[in-house]
């Protein structure tokens, strides 16, 4: 099945890049947009298979069309393009149905397997999005500790002592060693010697992301 295809951005070489790279995959491209507003005209116009559609463009923007497309209930399956790793975004484009996100960078070499996927009703996150996303979860138990707790650990990640922890935020050596205990708990680990450093350096890198 060679699926009808409209495509929308707002970078004119952007655009043309893909419907040039999809016709000459001999992909049926019915139509292209400079922006939301013509995207949404022609969706409704033609009712494609697929729109491809950039994430930030004038008037309406990509997410915008996939939640107008899914209240007027049409069959258009949104794939979303943008530069933005960023988790809101993308957990927003699941919550309204969208099939792909691909980031531009890779669009030229995502956007053919992203098509295959989607004509199987099947999503397509674009792996390099998804490996980001993973980065900035939060680690099991994480959320259970208090934002205090939260900046001991980040101390402990960055190879801060007890006594320095102490004598940064202002309190006692064995008001540390009260926290670190609490801490070891709400986290379930380990009671042995260095298991809650082990944890913090194991966490670093999702750790030294929080503000």
């Amino acid at each position: 099945m060679n699926p009808t295809i409209i495509i929308a951005d707002d970078h004119p070489l952007v655009l043309k890049g893909l419907q040039d790279f999809l016709i000459e995959k001999k992909f049926n491209v019915l139509a292209s947009a400079k922006n939301g507003k013509e995207a949404l005209a022609l969706i409704k116009a033609h009712t494609p298979d697929i729109a491809v559609l950039d994430i930030k463009m004038p008037f309406f923007t990509g997410l915008e069309i996939a939640e107008k497309c899914k209240a007027d209930k049409l069959p258009t399956k949104i794939i979303l393009i943008t530069f933005e790793k960023d988790e809101k975004t993308y957990n927003d484009a699941k919550a309204l149905g969208a099939y792909g996100y691909i980031l531009k960078e890779f669009a030229l070499e995502e956007i053919e397997n992203c098509i295959a996927s989607v004509i199987k009703n099947k999503t397509y996150f674009s792996p390099d999005l998804l490996k980001f996303i993973e980065l900035q979860e939060a680690p099991k138990h994480f959320e259970a500790l208090t934002k205090h707790e939260q900046n001991i650990v980040k101390l402990i990640s960055n190879n801060k002592t007890g006594v320095e922890i102490a004598n940064l935020l202002n309190i006692s050596t064995r008001t540390v060693e009260k926290h670190k205990s609490n801490i070891i708990k709400k986290l379930k680990l380990e009671s042995k010697q260095n298991s809650l450093l082990i944890w913090a350096k194991e966490n670093s890198d999702f750790l030294n992301t929080q503000t």
